[in-house]
C-alpha cells in the first residue's frame, strides 16, 4: 500500500525553527520528484519546495527562499523540510507529494502553527 506520512509539525514561536519529515512506503522514491505544499485556512494549496528525483535540483516559493531547505534521503525513502525564521504567515497544513511515472501521491498533512 502506497503511503506518505508527514511528521514534525507543531506550534512554534515566530523566528523559531521546525523540521518536517515525509516517509514513503509502498514505493521507491528514487524515481519520484518530491515536493512540499501547504494550505492555510480558506486558501488554496500552494507549492512550498520541490526536489528532483536525484536531489540535484530544488525550487522554492519566493516566500520561503532563504528560510526553508528541502532535502531527501533516497536510502531512507524520506524527504525533509527544514524551516527556519518562521513567520505567522507560514501557519498552514503542510503536505508531502510524490510525482513520477504518471503517478501522484499525497500525504495526509501535518499542521504547523507559528504564533506567540
Amino acid at each position: 500500500q502506497v503511503q506518505l506520512v508527514e511528521s514534525g509539525g507543531g506550534l512554534v514561536q515566530p523566528g523559531g525553527s521546525l523540521g518536517l519529515s515525509c516517509a514513503a512506503s509502498g514505493f521507491t522514491t528514487n524515481w519520484y520528484a518530491m515536493s512540499w505544499y501547504r494550505q492555510a485556512p480558506g486558501k488554496e494549496r500552494d507549492l512550498v519546495a520541490r526536489i528532483s528525483s536525484a536531489g540535484g535540483s530544488t525550487n522554492y516559493a519566493d516566500s520561503v527562499k532563504g528560510r526553508f531547505t528541502i532535502s531527501r534521503d533516497n536510502a531512507k525513502n524520506t524527504v525533509y523540510l527544514q524551516m527556519n525564521s518562521l513567520k505567522p504567515d507560514d501557519t498552514a497544513v503542510y503536505y508531502c507529494q510524490a510525482v513520477g511515472g504518471g503517478y501522484v501521491y499525497w500525504g495526509q498533512g501535518t499542521q504547523v502553527t507559528v504564533s506567540s
